[in-house]
Order: C-alpha cells, then structure tokens, then sequence
C-alpha cells in the first residue's frame, strides 16, 4: 500500500514541508550540519572576492553548499541505520562509514579547489 496519489501544486507545498521539516530537525539534531553551514555563511562572501569570474564564484558557492547537502544524506543514512536497530552489524556501519566518507571527500574537494582560487588569484602562485 502506497501513499495516496498527490499532484501538482498540493505535491509541491507537501514537498516543501518535508524539506523544511528535514532542515530543521537537522539543525535540531546533527552539530556537523550546524558547523557547516555556519560556516557556508562565513565563505559566501569571500567566494566573490576569491573568485575572479563569474565562473568561479558559482563553482565556489556550489561546492560549498555541496557540503552541507552530502551532510543532510549522511544525517539520512545514519538515521535510518539507527530506526534498523541499536545492535552492531558490518552492513550498518559500513553504510555510516560510507556516508562520512562522502562527506570527507566532498571537504577535501573544497579545500583543493578554495586552495587553488586563492593561490591563483589572490597570492598569484601561477
């Protein structure tokens, strides 16, 4: 038995409730989603002064933000892992450790490519 059917307008407000819904309990409950995206607010403005284009501005911003989304999935697995049960099993903390790993690589990501921007264009490495 599935969901019933909801369409046009009505799926799209019921959507942007469980968004809205899913963000807050991540603030509520997930310090690393919090941390982020503090810190997204911080790196926002200095993405148009690292940036020297257009270009480069939005690929800042977009890896950013990519950071906080990866931790919103993360948050999903864990939770979900969690509800399965509390007992330890190999799946479940693989699933986790997956989860985190795509979060590690998404930071080292940025870091590469904030590194590079400022190095380019604001201290002229190359």
């Amino acid at each position: 038995m599935g969901k019933p059917a909801v369409t046009g307008l009505s799926r799209i407000i019921h959507a942007t409730g469980y968004s809205i819904k899913g963000l807050k309990s991540a603030w509520a409950n997930e310090a690393a989603f919090r941390q982020e995206l503090l810190l997204i607010l911080f790196l926002m403005p200095l993405a148009f002064w690292v940036g020297a284009s257009l270009e480069q501005t939005l690929l800042l911003i977009g890896i950013s933000w990519l950071v906080v989304i990866l931790e919103v999935v993360n948050s999903a697995i864990e939770a979900v892992v969690d509800r399965i049960g509390a007992e330890r099993h190999e799946l479940s903390g693989r699933a986790k450790d997956l989860g985190s790993a795509a979060v590690f690589l998404c930071l080292m990501l940025n870091l590469l490519v904030w590194g590079a921007l400022i190095g380019r264009n604001l201290l002229h490495w190359w």
